[in-house]
């Protein structure tokens, strides 16, 4: 196979992997088969194993000796800290965002955050879920800053399985779009220290809430600490 065409089915194969990763799909911990993604995907195994290189130089995956390439998992030191850097940059994308969006950028995010008030409602986990990244993502775009935009998302992406978990929570769906709520009021209103406090509190992790979110996760989120 020619090297273009099979980095253009490892690109695609990357984005598939990827989002499966990042929706929950597949889970830390999870093997990724070589042969098995490429019966799965009908493709040879280079581009496959091209594909895991990928996402591996980005952290979503670990290739581990005898066991080939899993999901990755964190320690709990890493997730404390990656949540802390989370808050924010996410902080910051507010702060821009009250500043710089748009008209039609600021009725999209009132439309999804109302949309996330229905599926709040009714408790619907993974449908919120899914509404939560476009509030977020509509966030990112706001700031107009590209560089903030894919540091932040690359971030997100990372703690995405664990963030996804916090949902489980009981209370967490109210919770959550409540302080959606505040972050939409100091944007719209333009307020962009009050944006940025908002959207820093939505994202951090509180020590008790850390907690629960540790004796919950599965085994297979976290790996032990080395070193």
């Amino acid at each position: 196979m020619p090297k273009r065409e099979t980095s253009r089915l490892a690109d695609e194969l990357r984005s598939r992997l990827e989002e499966e990763i990042v929706s929950g799909q597949l889970a830390p911990g999870e093997r990724l088969d070589e042969i098995g993604l490429a019966y799965r995907f009908g493709v040879s195994r280079t581009p496959v194993r091209e594909c895991l290189l990928q996402l591996a130089s980005v952290g979503l995956v670990d290739m581990r000796p005898r066991q080939g390439a899993v999901v990755a998992a964190i320690t709990v030191p890493q997730l404390l800290q990656m949540f802390e850097v989370m808050a924010e940059l996410e902080s910051f994308c507010a702060r821009l965002a009250a500043r710089r969006m748009t008209r039609d950028e600021r009725s999209e995010l009132a439309r999804v955050h109302k949309r996330c008030a229905k599926l709040a409602k009714k408790g619907e986990v993974d449908a919120y879920y899914a509404a939560n990244r476009d509030f977020h993502e509509i966030v990112y775009a706001g700031s107009h800053n590209d560089y903030l935009q894919a540091t932040t998302r690359s971030t997100r992406n990372r703690l995405s399985p664990y963030r996804r978990f916090q949902l489980h929570h009981a209370g967490r769906l109210s919770t959550s779009w409540s302080e959606h709520d505040c972050v939409v009021k100091a944007i719209l209103d333009g307020d962009a220290d009050q944006a940025a406090q908002a959207m820093s509190a939505h994202v951090a992790i509180q020590a008790d809430v850390f907690s629960d979110l540790i004796s919950a996760l599965p085994p297979a989120y976290l790996q032990a600490q080395t070193g």
